[in-house]
């Protein structure tokens, strides 16, 4: 947790206190359902939570976005995210069940009010978003055809709206078909030694009515 506050120094009481609250959370429910390795539940703070509100760094949210995070999992990056963000809207969404199930609970035990999240496949959502964030669940071109036409047609942010993607490691190929994406390295904000492969990629989508 200093990991967070020392990064993030300006969070309210209340956001420190849902950010405390999800170590309890998560280990508690990880006993239930592996959502977290077992190796990970122990740095779930550098490596779940700073990793995923990484994102934050690279592009803040102004009041009034819409973000849908695919792929969700246990809630990374869209609960730390939503905890950042209070007036952001966001909607978390994952194949499997039990992991939605999980991220309902611990949002609703800390009180986000701005999440909603389901089972459902990236290609079956409705609705335009100005961004599109993720954690590493597919390849790029895999995961631009799977949200393409959700994206509003506005920019109201520094960055054009689009996918703002964790990954890891040299993307150069993976990358090489979207010439205008735009790496970011999260060593550049954290000085973790977690964070040296760790990056921020933003792609730019049109909007497609």
């Amino acid at each position: 947790m200093q990991e967070i506050i020392r990064y993030f120094p300006d969070l309210t009481p209340i956001q420190i206190e849902q950010f405390q609250a999800l170590e309890a959370l998560y280990k508690d429910w990880n006993a239930k359902i592996n959502v977290i390795s077992r190796k990970d539940i122990d740095e779930l703070y550098l490596r779940h939570v700073l990793h995923s509100i990484g994102i934050a760094k690279v592009q803040p949210f102004v009041s009034g976005t819409k973000v849908m995070d695919v792929g969700t999992g246990g809630g990374f990056p869209g609960i730390p995210l939503a905890i950042m963000f209070p007036e952001t809207e966001f909607y978390l969404i994952d194949v499997i069940q039990k992991k939605i199930k999980v991220v309902q609970a611990v949002a609703e035990a800390i009180g986000l009010q701005n999440l909603k999240a389901e089972q459902l496949r990236a290609e079956n959502a409705s609705g335009e978003y100005d961004f599109i964030v993720s954690r590493a669940v597919t390849n790029m071109p895999d995961f631009v055809s799977w949200v393409k036409g959700k994206i509003k047609k506005a920019s109201r942010h520094e960055l054009s709206n689009g996918i703002l993607y964790l990954k890891g490691g040299d993307l150069t190929q993976e990358l090489a078909d979207f010439p205008k994406a735009t790496q970011y390295n999260l060593s550049d904000y954290f000085e973790e030694e977690f964070f040296e492969t760790k990056k921020v990629v933003h792609l730019p989508l049109k909007y497609k009515p």
